[in-house]
């Protein structure tokens, strides 16, 4: 599904380039529940951005789901993340007035699906996350855990082949953490391929594969076995 080959980004910021990736050669396949962390500057953010298509490496090649990312223009890496890509962020990026359905449509009406199909898709996102019954509410009337599955609802409602979830339990308390961690493990084993970027070890140790992010390096590349625990 992912495949990178001696990825480079350098940043130039006048008389100093910064090297944010240096080489890095990853492989991740469908199905599979990842974790990037690192430190801040460690270069996992600028991971996050490429694999989301995001941003442009300096030099390497990226290859998602059997086609090459380099040489595309930008609507056709827009295309590409709506179809492949369901972003999640630490700061939900929820529209506030409009109603938790109408900001899991968003990504619908842009893909131009018709609206009888956008109801559907739309029931159907919100009921995987336990969410039915706030379809009606609006941003302020939901709790912040609430708000994350709006999100994760949002993020799914393409149907991507890839959920990838920035900080996505930044903003929460540990028990609201623990419930976020497990909609993801649900819907690992339903079949998404999940990758969560963090900075807490305790969140990269609840994924099946903690990928450290060190100086733009991968430092270690491990497997978990998936563990429910208070954070």
């Amino acid at each position: 599904m992912i495949k990178l080959d001696k990825i480079w980004k350098i940043y130039d910021m006048g008389k100093i380039k910064v090297e944010a990736l240096r080489g890095i050669d990853l492989e991740i396949k469908a199905g599979e529940f990842v974790s990037i962390v690192g430190a801040s500057g460690s270069g996992k953010s600028t991971m996050m951005n490429i694999l989301g298509c995001l941003d442009r490496p300096t030099n390497g090649k990226y290859k998602l789901n059997g086609s090459y990312i380099e040489g595309l223009d930008e609507d056709e890496l827009a295309r590409i993340r709506n179809k492949n890509v369901g972003f999640i962020f630490q700061t939900f990026n929820l529209v506030p007035r409009v109603t938790a359905f109408h900001n899991v449509e968003l990504p619908l009406i842009y893909s131009k699906v018709k609206a009888s199909e956008r109801e559907k898709r739309v029931a159907i996102a919100l009921e995987r996350v336990g969410l039915s019954d706030r379809m009606k509410h609006k941003p302020n009337e939901l709790s912040g855990g609430q708000k994350q599955r709006v999100a994760i609802a949002r993020a799914l409602v393409n149907n991507p082949s890839i959920i990838l979830a920035d900080e996505p339990t930044g903003n929460l308390d540990s028990e609201t953490t623990i419930e976020i961690m497990e909609i993801f493990k649900k819907l690992n084993s339903e079949g998404a391929t999940v990758i969560i970027v963090t900075h807490e070890v305790e969140i990269a140790a609840m994924t099946n594969r903690q990928i450290t992010f060190k100086d733009g390096k991968i430092v270690s590349d491990e497997l978990n076995k998936y563990r429910s625990h208070e954070v």
